[in-house]
């Protein structure tokens, strides 16, 4: 937990001192056919986000792969599939400007190449640069699957690296590395060695789309437990994203937390275990100088300070940082 934790210091002056995903922006979801838009979901799904406080990844631009790639789209030249090419980023980022935090700029650039057969060997990085000059406060990343699992030569750390770095040294800002994470039967070394590696390119990494399959709910279970204690041990880490949760609403069987009735299932009891684990609760009194310290996660907290006349409520904010964390509490 060293990496997951900070030591803080509350300083109280005053009063007598006594843990997203837009799937609905992919492109054939907003112009199934050409100049025929649809962001009424991606609207209603950012507005529901907005209520809840909850922050959305853009999931995503573009997807490589020759099946997801809509017909009209295929039916064009190369000077029009530009065009449309550059008013879907266009249209998209200026949309949506400052309210993704995170964009899957080209989806499953390991597995597909429909658009760099179609428009050159330029056309990833220019996607990236344009993304970046619509939208400079989203973070770029690509995305792609098994990569963290040894099972797919397509896919392994080592080509995933060397796509990276080429989209770099072409002038693509990539500011994050996303792992899919759709795993059967992790085994904790490999998944470990694969983010050592990803790791050394110094980019933030995110599970993007993790869910674990398994008929037996226990073994499911014991496989997220695997896949989120890797995660959360590993220091290149900085997020992860299930890819649902419920029965009803997932995109591989044998995969979900919650049945189809509401009622939690083994693997859903597992991961809110853990997260309860990974929350930190921390009481006592305020010392001499004004001060509490305590050591907790990184993350949200929310402060109950209780006084001989009154109860108030505090929010604060733990960051990652290898310094002790001062954090000022005016009363």
């Amino acid at each position: 937990m060293q990496i997951r934790k900070r030591d803080v210091t509350l300083k109280f002056s005053g009063g007598g001192s006594s843990s997203v995903l837009g799937t609905c922006i992919k492109w054939y979801w907003t112009e199934p056919q050409q100049g025929n838009f649809n962001y009424s979901d991606a609207d209603e799904m950012l507005d529901m986000c907005k209520k809840n406080n909850i922050e959305a990844r853009g999931h995503c631009i573009f997807w490589e792969v020759d099946g997801t790639v809509q017909q009209w789209i295929k039916a064009l030249n190369k000077d029009d599939m530009m065009a449309a090419v550059q008013n879907h980023l266009t249209g998209l980022l200026t949309r949506y400007k400052g309210k993704f935090r995170h964009y899957d700029v080209n989806n499953e650039m390991l597995h597909g190449s429909f658009y760099q057969d179609h428009l050159g060997k330029d056309i990833r990085a220019n996607m990236f640069k344009t993304a970046n000059q619509l939208d400079p406060s989203a973070m770029l990343f690509v995305n792609d699957y098994h990569v963290e699992d040894g099972c797919d030569t397509r896919s392994s750390p080592e080509k995933y690296i060397e796509q990276i770095l080429d989209l770099q040294e072409q002038g693509a800002p990539v500011g994050g590395i996303g792992i899919q994470g759709h795993i059967d039967s992790p085994v904790g070394p490999v998944v470990s060695s694969a983010l050592d590696k990803l790791g050394i390119l110094g980019l933030p990494i995110w599970f993007t789309e993790l869910d674990v399959s398994s008929v037996n709910e226990y073994v499911r279970g014991d496989d997220l437990e695997v896949m989120l204690r890797e995660a959360y041990a590993h220091p290149a880490v900085d997020g992860i994203m299930l890819w649902g949760f419920w029965e009803l609403f997932m995109s591989r069987d044998n995969a979900h937390l919650v049945d189809a009735e509401g009622e939690l299932n083994e693997a859903g009891k597992r991961y809110l275990a853990l997260k309860k684990e990974w929350l930190t609760r921390a009481h006592g009194h305020v010392d001499e100088q004004g001060q509490f310290a305590f050591r907790g996660f990184h993350g949200n907290y929310v402060l109950e300070i209780e006084t001989v006349s009154k109860k108030i409520m505090k929010t604060f904010v733990v960051d990652k940082g290898d310094s002790p964390l001062v954090v000022s509490i005016d009363l």
